[in-house]
């Protein structure tokens, strides 16, 4: 591809990767004000406290109607359901993303254990792509969402990287192009949507833990157990999903099936408490400070309670991403193995088991040693990750996907629920 071309897209790369910052900025705001309110202003208001069992069932039960009356009422019913999509998908049209968005601030602020990447993707996939075909005709649909896809991932992890290793595996557009031409415009857009998020908001992923040193042979082995055994739960969790899936759609009516699995999730989250709520950065980071009062049964009943309400939250209609909940699992595995064993290091139990399960759930190998480098940034774990990955990939290839099946979205009948 001429130089000059290249250059040409930057201009627009930049233009998306900062509005996609943006979008996922200030949509990230509004959940958090809206948190804020109704978990600290709201509950001290009725005489609660955040972390009571009756708060917790009581919001994520009325989250899951809210939800599901979006769904069913809103222009668009939110999106297709993101449970049959995976982390890139079409476009979608520009009436189905206001209550897309609407429904992705609801579940931030309710509580839900879902993370908002495929919503923010798809919103800005698609303001993207309408917009860009509007102004800029001459350059072709699948580079705008090219560029909207990287803009959007650049701003969520803070870094170029992951856009850059995202993309490399998947290798997008005509193979005739160098790769790194095809790549030019997304990682422009990578880089602008990561630097205007560095400048206006924390970006840390890190979770505090002693600083590893490689200790040989046995460290290896360590890693490849550990990852194994974490990509072997995320199987589990793979299996369920369309079982599950297939439960929910039962119920028939999605005001009714978001509402039962709001009030699931809360009950998940009165047993396992505050800390396995919410997309789970945050509560990863709290687990250092829970470590010197929590056993390995209860770090390793964290991380089970929380891969049910992910399950429950993804199958249940709710609109959302499987990778931070994921994340906050693998990071509550690595506790508990070090609670149980200390002769394992904690960075190394971490990120093995991060790699194990991020590797299950979204079935790539460079984003899921990205993660884990992300939530323990140290360059010594590097060959052990690598390692954990490639042990975790002969678990997980071949099998199913982390996806259900496409079918047509409930719809009520007159006068009740349809069968």
């Amino acid at each position: 591809m001429p130089v000059l071309n290249l250059l040409k897209l930057a201009v627009p790369a930049v233009v998306v990767g900062i509005g996609s910052a943006l979008t996922l900025l200030g949509l990230s705001r509004l959940a958090g004000a809206i948190e804020h309110w109704v978990w600290d202003d709201l509950s001290a208001a009725v005489g609660l406290t955040s972390d009571s069992a009756v708060w917790i069932i009581g919001v994520l039960t009325a989250t899951g109607l809210l939800i599901g009356l979006v769904v069913r009422y809103v222009p668009g019913h939110a999106g297709p359901d993101p449970a049959t999509l995976e982390l890139v998908a079409d476009p979608l049209p520009l009436r189905v993303l206001p209550g897309l968005a609407l429904a992705l601030v609801l579940m931030l602020a309710g509580g839900v254990s879902l993370g908002p990447e495929n919503p923010i993707i798809g919103i800005n996939v698609g303001l993207a792509v309408a917009l860009g075909m509007r102004f800029l005709p001459k350059v072709n649909a699948p580079i705008w969402l090219m560029m909207a896809v990287a803009g959007t991932i650049g701003a969520m992890f803070g870094t170029p990287v992951a856009a850059a290793l995202l993309f490399s595996e998947l290798d997008p557009g005509d193979r005739r192009i160098p790769l790194w031409d095809r790549l030019f415009p997304p990682l422009v857009a990578a880089t602008a949507g990561s630097l205007t998020m560095m400048q206006l908001e924390d970006m840390d992923l890190a979770v505090a833990v002693p600083t590893y040193t490689y200790g040989g042979l046995e460290d290896l082995g360590f890693a490849v157990v550990i990852s194994v055994a974490s990509a072997l739960l995320g199987l589990v969790a793979v299996y369920l999903f369309v079982p599950m899936h297939r439960l929910f759609r039962r119920i028939g009516h999605p005001v009714l099936m978001l509402t039962t699995g709001g009030l699931i999730l809360g009950l998940l989250g009165a047993l396992g408490g505050e800390v396995t709520l919410f997309k789970g950065l945050t509560q990863m980071q709290e687990l250092p400070g829970l470590a010197a009062t929590t056993t390995a049964l209860g770090f390793l009943a964290m991380a089970g309670i929380k891969l049910l309400a992910l399950l429950v939250a993804a199958t249940s209609g709710f609109r959302g991403g499987r990778i931070f909940p994921a994340l906050f699992v693998g990071v509550a595995l690595g506790f508990a193995i070090t609670t149980f064993w200390d002769g394992v290091p904690l960075g190394l139990a971490v990120g093995a088991a991060v790699v194990g399960i991020v590797v299950a759930a979204t079935r790539n190998g460079w984003l899921s040693i990205f993660m884990a480098i992300a939530v323990v940034p140290q360059v010594a774990l590097l060959i052990p990750l690598l390692l954990a990955t490639l042990a975790a990939w002969l678990v997980v290839t071949n099998r199913p996907l982390l996806v259900a099946p496409a079918e047509p979205e409930p719809k009520p009948v007159a006068g009740g629920v349809s069968p």
